[in-house]
């Protein structure tokens, strides 16, 4: 079963949510900003991803602005990126979805579509 990390509120969420439903997925549902993945998820994630760290930031998001982390991210190890994901749910792109081998940060439907077997 897909796991389905995701913020109810974001509008990008809702409309990836809908998608699943729309196609049939079967799916758990979780709000990253009650339940943040630890960092030995977001390390998990990140290492099956195969994507670079950057793509699990929220860089649009009003915390990655007010910490200023678009200038700090280049000098900060992996550790420490990863250590911070883990701090705080509204740090992190969102949906997260993965069935354990595959992982997808973001919603682009065409790499859904690709990616993810029912």
């Amino acid at each position: 079963m897909l796991k389905f990390i995701c913020y109810p509120k974001c509008t990008t969420c809702r409309k990836a949510q809908k998608w699943l439903d729309d196609n049939g997925f079967e799916y758990e549902i979780r709000d990253i900003k009650i339940d943040n993945p630890s960092y030995e998820e977001i390390k998990e994630l990140y290492l099956k991803s195969g994507l670079d760290i950057k793509k699990f930031f929220n860089t649009s998001g009003n915390i990655y602005k007010e910490q200023k982390l678009k200038d700090k991210l280049p000098d900060m190890t992996e550790e420490e990126k990863l250590r911070l994901l883990a701090t705080d749910g509204m740090l992190v792109k969102r949906p997260i979805i993965t069935d354990g081998n595959v992982v997808l940060t973001g919603f682009k439907e065409k790499e859904w579509e690709e990616k993810l077997v029912k």
